[in-house]
């Protein structure tokens, strides 16, 4: 199964962890779809500016800090993922109860590592 991804604070910097996982989880045959500050592209993938209503979409790989992602809660619960990963520094117990309440999983995981480790 593809499981459709959308990076969430995706970066056009090359040496950003939200970069890289990008090129990963494209070279790992998943469906990605990314959004961030700036708009550009991370090899084919558009990194989008405005929220998007996806269809379908299995994982959120969070690469925002806490303070940031508040803004962005009734968006990422809508798209009714099935489930949420919080990479190192992102890690959000007050977004943790949000989705628990909307019986959405989440992980406090990387998503490199996870790839990495045929875990994803």
């Amino acid at each position: 199964m593809i499981k459709r991804t959308l990076v969430f604070g995706a970066s056009l910097k090359p040496n950003r962890y939200s970069n890289y996982a990008v090129q990963r989880l494209v070279a790992n045959g998943i469906d990605v779809l990314a959004f961030g500050k700036r708009e550009g592209n991370i090899g084919n993938i558009k990194i989008k500016t405005e929220l998007e209503l996806y269809d379908n979409v299995h994982t959120v790989t969070i690469y925002l800090n806490p303070k940031r992602q508040k803004t962005f809660y009734n968006y990422i619960v809508s798209l009714k993922p099935e489930r949420v990963i919080f990479n190192p520094g992102t890690e959000n117990p007050e977004f943790y109860d949000i989705l628990k309440a909307n019986n959405i999983s989440y992980e406090a995981s990387c998503t490199l590592v996870l790839l990495a480790t045929n875990q994803y």
